[in-house]
Order: structure tokens, then sequence, then C-alpha cells
């Protein structure tokens, strides 16, 4: 009897345990979404806005093959225990500012298969500790801000393949002192004179920095159309390189004169030739008169 008055006794304080316990990990698991652990998995739901409460100790979280074309601002914020974020297939466009202020421990982001044609300046500087990067198969993808991976020392894996990109900043690389892994096969590079330096920087790291070179080929110029990016050599860009001096100014320059006089006499003397030759055949004519 004791026993069961003191489990009387410690059942509400029980209860409220319990509710402290679902308290400090946060909301339930989303509708539509099902979750394991830590896993939160809310992938091909057909939804068209992200869950707006998720687990506080979410660790790895599946918002793939759905509907989704924005993300409310800070909507991360109070996730700090995020790791993996998988946002492929959806319709998104663009991130909002500060969405990664929290999600310090994010290390997976794979924003394939989207809308995106920019990547802006700082779109990731919160999120410091990202290893992996996708941005493959965004068909729209123009142009990556030279400063658009800032921030990112840790990164290890980019993946910028099947994109529309023609050039990218050598900046946007340079600044990536951990990358051991590089795709950018499938977009049309312009392979002109401002491709050199990314080329050098590529050759330089391809021991060490895994790459997809020979599907990353040029699109033009005509000339080298269909060439892996990689098989262009220093002799692809001679002609990058070549500069007159003031000697060969002066010396087309003279050319130049030399031509347009002997151009002038020429016609002159073609001048006075068809002149002669018509005073001749009219006089021949007056004669046979």
């Amino acid at each position: 009897e004791g026993q069961g008055r003191e489990a009387m006794l410690l059942g509400p304080w029980l209860v409220a345990a319990a509710a402290a316990v679902a308290a400090a990990a946060g909301a339930g698991c989303p509708v539509l979404c099902s979750c394991r652990g830590q896993v939160v998995d809310c992938s091909g739901q057909r939804l068209f806005s992200v869950p707006p409460e998720l687990p506080l100790d979410t660790g790895n979280l599946s918002l793939a093959h759905n509907r989704i074309a924005s993300i409310p601002p800070g909507y991360l914020g109070c996730y700090g225990q995020l790791r993996a974020l998988d946002l492929r297939n959806n319709s998104l466009a663009a991130l909002p500012a500060g969405l990664f202020r929290g999600a310090r421990r994010l290390a997976h982001l794979d924003l394939s298969y989207n809308n995106f044609s920019l990547v802006p300046a700082d779109m990731f500087h919160e999120a410091s500790g990202l290893l992996r990067l996708d941005l493959s198969h965004n068909p729209g993808l123009r142009r990556v801000h030279p400063q658009a991976f800032r921030g990112l020392a840790q990164l290890r894996e980019l993946d910028l393949s099947y994109g529309g990109l023609a050039a990218i900043s050598l900046d946007a690389l340079e600044g990536l002192p951990g990358l051991v892994g590089l795709r950018l096969g499938g977009n049309p590079w312009l392979c002109g004179c401002a491709m050199e330096p990314l080329l050098k920087w590529l050759r330089g790291r391809i021991q060490r920095c895994a790459s997809d070179s020979q599907q990353a080929e040029c699109w033009a110029p005509p000339e080298v159309a269909g060439a892996p990016l990689l098989s262009l050599t220093e002799e692809s860009f001679q002609a990058c390189h070549l500069t007159l001096t003031l000697d060969d100014y002066l010396f087309i320059a003279f050319v130049g004169f030399v031509v347009s006089i002997a151009s002038v006499a020429t016609n002159f003397l073609l001048g006075i030739t068809a002149n002669c030759c018509h005073r001749w055949s009219k006089a021949s004519e007056d004669e046979d008169v």
C-alpha cells in the first residue's frame, strides 16, 4: 500500500518530467513527415512550404522532392544540432539572408535540381562548418559571385555541374583552402582568354583535387568546342599574350601608309591608261571614217 501511495505521489512528477523532456525536444514530428531519432524525413510529400516547427534536436532534415519555392528567414535558427539538410528537387530560386544563422554544425547541404540563377555574395557565410555543397542541376545558374563561398574554409566538396555557367571567377574558388572535390561538367564553358587563370589553377590542383575534368568541356570558341577543359595547355592561350611595342605600331602605320600610296598610284596609272586607250580607240574610229 505504501508503494502504491508513493507511486501515486510520484505520478504527477513523472508526467511533468516527461512533459519537460518533450518540451526540451521541441515540437513533435511534423505532419506528413516521419521521424526516427534525430532524422526528420519530409521528402516526396508535395509540400509547398517548409514545416513550421521541427524537433529542436533535429540532426538530419530532408525536404527533397517537394514544391517548396521559398524558406522563411531565420527558419534554421533554433536547430543547432542540424548536420545535414536536403533541399534537392524543389522550386527554390533564392535563400533568405541569415538562413544558416544558428546552424553552426551544418556539414552537408544539397540544393541540386532547383531554380537558382545566381549564387550571390555571402550566400553561405554563416554555414562555416559546411563540408559538402551540391548546387548541381540548376540549369538556369548563370553566375557565381566571386564572394559566394566566402567563409567556407572547411568545404571539401563542391558540385557545380550541369548548370548554365559559361565562366566562374577564380576568386570564388581560391578562397576554399580545404577543397578536394570539384565538379564542373555539363556547363557551357567559354574557353576564351578569361578562362586561362582558372585552368591554370585547376591544373595545379588536379593531383589532389578530384574533378570531373573529362566531362567539363568547352562550348566556345568554335576552334576548341568539345575539348575537355584540362586538355587546353598554355600554348592554347598564346594569342592572349601577344603584345605590340611602339616599333610594331610604327611599322604597321608605315606599311599602311605605303599601301595607301601604292593604291593611289595604281589607281592613277590605271586612270591614265584607260584614258589613253579611250583616246586611241576614238582616233582609230576617226581614221576609219
